[in-house]
This record gives C-alpha cells, structure tokens and sequence, in this order.
C-alpha cells in the first residue's frame, strides 16, 4: 500500500508565530501551539501518516536572521517533539525570502519533489496541515488536501481545504477518523474483483457482481454502516455463484482487516435489528481471532438469483479474512426480509466496530494488544 504524508508547518502551527517579526529566534519568543504535542503524538500513534516539516524561514543564514539564533530552538523544539514520541521522516527548510519568489518556497513544490516523483507515495490521501493560504496553496499544488488553522481563506482556495480547525484536537480527530480509503484487488482464475472501502465517504455506492440478489444485499453495507464501497467482480457465474459470493467475502474481509489493522482505537461490538415478521441479531468483534456462530433457517433454495447455501458460506469466508468474532441469529417467515434483516444488522455492526471512540486510550484489550 502507498504511503501517506503529512506535510506540517512549522511557525504558526507547531509553535506559535511572533506576531511582529515573525522569527522564533529568542527563548523568551518560543512557546509550543496549544495541543500541538498530544495531538501529534496521537496522530503519529494511530494513523500511518509519514511527518515532513516544510517551513519557510525567511532569510536563514543572513544577518536578518543568522544561522545562530535559528538552531538551538530548532532543535529544542524536536527534540520535546522526540521525548514526546513524535519525529519527522523529513525536514524541509527553504530559507529564501518572499521577495525572490524561488520554486523552493511554499506554495512552491520544489523541496517535495521527491514525494511527487515516487511511486512510493499517495498525494491524493495526504494533508499539508498549516496556517496560511499558501499551506492551502501548497496542499493545491501537490495534489492534497489541507487542513488550515488559518481565520481567513480566499473562496478560490476552498475546495482544496478538507478541514477549517480552530484547535489541534480538531485536527487530530479528522485525520484519525477520515479518508483510510483500503484497497483490495483479488484476481484469480474464477473473479477479478476490485473493492475499495471509504470509511469517511459514505456518498460512495456502487457494487456490481453479477449476482442481482447478492447486489441488493451488499448494496445495505454503505447505507446502514455509513461508509463507501465500490465494489466490481467479474466472476464465472455462467459456471455458478459460488466463487463470485466467496470471493467477494474474502476480499471485503480483508478489507476490514486492513482498516482495524491500520487504525487501532476502535470499537469493536454488535447490533438487533427488527424488520417487519423478522428479527436479526449480529454480533461482531474485530479481535484479530476468526470464529462464527450461524443460526438462521432458509428453506428456498434460492431468494433472487441468490442461492441460500451460500449465506453461511459468505459470512465464514468474511469472518476468516477479517479475523473477526461473528454471531449471527436471525428468526421469522420471510426469507426475504430475513436475510435483508442479516446484512442490515451485519452493516451496523461494521459502522460501530470501524468507528472511532476517542475515549479509549489504550486499545481495547485486558492483553494490551489485539
């Protein structure tokens, strides 16, 4: 999987900004932004964001601002970030003044070339996090999104702005919680499937198997779990519908696997849902342990184009790529709402099971670990 960036500014966002001269360049002049080390340490903790400091220090290394009184509260200032459990893959200092208007000063993307030129790296799923609208300028020219501490931001600049924060827990809880956009491609002889699961975009839905029946079943997932999916697979059902509805359930279990697996302070429990004669119970816990208990009797040997044998069969082969605890009762007359009942309570569940809860601390396990 490529990895994300998070492009942070310096003055003004990690440490306050002098509001006269605008240097950070006496002890008396340096104070920490209120909430910048907890919130970075949570960041760094529980997403898998990259940290790169780009900063323009205008003039560094002239007698406006010498080398001298630029470096010790540097380095003071990483080194409380260090203690703190936060570090920086990169530093990216352009030490022009605004005047001579160089390619290597923000919103210029000189100094990131080495972002835009690999292959190693998503833009598209990064932030610049800053205080001006050249950081929103910057997130523009780099093909991101930003988000900006900033009061005022020119209308032009909007739709490249993902989050107006006014305090950095603000920040914090956007960029733990949103756009862990998960990818999974399964080819194989029999499917060729590409799923995609948007945790912060529940606007996306689209699914197409083939299998009509099984497409209005998984078509209840971003509804009532409040996530995207777009989901394609072209299997052999002219053979049967078996390995498209297995497959299908390998690839979306692993693509729940990868959420909790990247993303460690979740909830991790359950969901009744009552639809008309039926009831439907799920329970799910994403613990990293695969188990299933089925109880629900279908006596059609197909609902749709959907073959009822397959229910059971579905629900295992999620449970085994998503490592997960899954109890699933269901009672009543209708096979129909029976099963719409199943996967309308199993999307409940994911929608609680891959949320966020920011009162945990620690992750939710007496062992420490899941």
């Amino acid at each position: 999987m490529k990895k994300r960036v998070l492009f942070i500014d310096r003055d003004g966002t990690i440490i306050v900004e002098p509001p006269v001269d605008y240097q950070v360049d006496r002890l008396d002049k340096f104070k920490f932004v209120d909430g910048a080390i907890i919130s970075l340490y949570n960041i760094r903790r529980y997403t898998d964001f990259e940290f790169v400091m780009a900063t323009n220090q205008d003039g560094l290394g002239t007698d406006s601002f010498p080398e001298d009184d630029f470096w010790p509260l540097q380095n003071l200032m990483l080194d409380t970030l260090k203690s703190s459990g936060v570090e920086f893959s990169d530093i990216l200092i352009d030490r022009s003044f605004e005047h001579e208007n160089l390619p290597t000063r923000k919103p210029g993307t000189v100094m990131m070339k080495k972002y835009l030129e690999s292959e190693d790296y998503d833009l598209s799923q990064s932030f610049v996090i800053g205080d001006r609208p050249t950081d929103v300028m910057l997130a523009k020219n780099l093909g991101c999104k930003a988000v900006f501490f900033g009061n005022e931001l020119p209308s032009e600049l909007e739709p490249y702005c993902a989050l107006h924060a006014k305090t950095w827990t603000e920040a914090e809880r956007f960029l733990i919680s949103s756009n862990n956009i998960i990818e999974v491609t399964r080819n194989t002889a029999e499917t060729k499937i590409s799923l995609r699961l948007y945790p912060a975009n529940p606007e996306i839905k689209h699914v197409d198997t083939g299998v009509k029946f099984f497409d209005h079943m998984l078509s209840q997932l971003p509804v009532h779990g409040c996530f995207g999916l777009d989901l394609t697979c072209d299997g052999d059902i002219e053979v049967d519908e078996h390995h498209t509805i297995e497959d299908v359930a390998l690839a979306l279990g692993t693509a729940v696997n990868m959420l909790w697996q990247r993303r460690k302070l979740i909830n991790r429990y359950a969901f009744v849902l009552p639809m008309d004669d039926c009831l439907a119970q799920v329970s799910l816990d994403l613990g990293g342990r695969p188990w299933m208990i089925f109880k629900a009797d279908f006596t059609r040997e197909k609902i749709g184009d959907f073959p009822t044998e397959m229910i059971t069969h579905f629900f295992k082969s999620f449970c085994d790529n998503a490592k997960c605890n899954l109890n699933i009762k269901a009672e009543g007359e209708n096979e129909h709402h029976k099963l719409e009942g199943i996967f309308k309570a199993f999307a409940k569940c994911l929608k609680q099971a891959i949320s966020y809860d920011f009162t945990l601390q620690t992750i939710p396990s007496s062992k420490g670990m899941l």
